[in-house]
């Protein structure tokens, strides 16, 4: 029993890149809304454009040819258990970026619990190899209890558990929509993400 606990665990991804690649892989493999559902906590959120619960709002059919998308960027807080990844997405006749928020599991593994992102016309760049920030342990002198203040009917704030990583989200009516993340570097926070998407015409 003990044997295969270690193995389970020895199997799962282990960074929140590696995570990303595995999540990108199943959706190859298994269907694309198969892997969003198998990867995404159960709380987790998407925007249509309006913020829905990712298990009841994704559909249920595969679409033929999945998405493929690869992490850029990986900001990771301090004590490690949480992380933001962003970088660049193709697909047939379309191209974009996405930004996913990761939490990682009582079993090694990580799912996520917000995934954005918006269509452009040339998709954003991709680094030979992904480019990785931890933030800083040190303490943090900054207050953590004071959360940004949504500017439209709808938004949310989220934080690692040891504060060194935060996010913000808001979605006006139209659907227009903002998502700003920052990491701590020992002295203050630092923007990391700053994703503005217009709302749908």
């Amino acid at each position: 029993m003990i044997l295969l606990a270690l193995a389970v665990q020895a199997a799962a991804p282990q960074t929140a890149v590696e995570a990303e690649h595995a999540f990108r892989r199943a959706a190859q493999a298994e269907g694309q809304w198969t892997a969003f559902r198998k990867f995404a906590t159960d709380d987790a959120i998407v925007f249509t454009p309006q913020p829905e619960k990712a298990q009841e709002a994704l559909p249920t059919k595969n679409p033929p040819i999945a998405v493929q998308w690869w992490p850029a960027e990986s900001y990771i807080s301090c004590d490690g258990t949480t992380a933001i990844n962003t970088g660049p997405w193709v697909r047939p006749k379309g191209s974009g970026y996405f930004t996913t928020v990761w939490h990682k599991q009582a079993d090694g593994g990580w799912k996520w619990s917000l995934d954005e992102g918006d269509a452009l016309s040339t998709p954003r760049a991709l680094p030979d190899k992904p480019r990785v920030r931890t933030a800083s342990c040190a303490s943090i002198s900054e207050p953590t209890a004071d959360p940004v203040p949504p500017l439209g009917d709808k938004g949310g704030d989220g934080t690692s558990k040891d504060g060194t990583l935060r996010w913000h989200w808001q979605v006006d009516p139209a659907g227009a929509r903002e998502f700003d993340a920052w990491i701590w570097n020992g002295k203050t926070f630092v923007t990391i993400v700053s994703d503005k998407v217009a709302a749908s015409k």
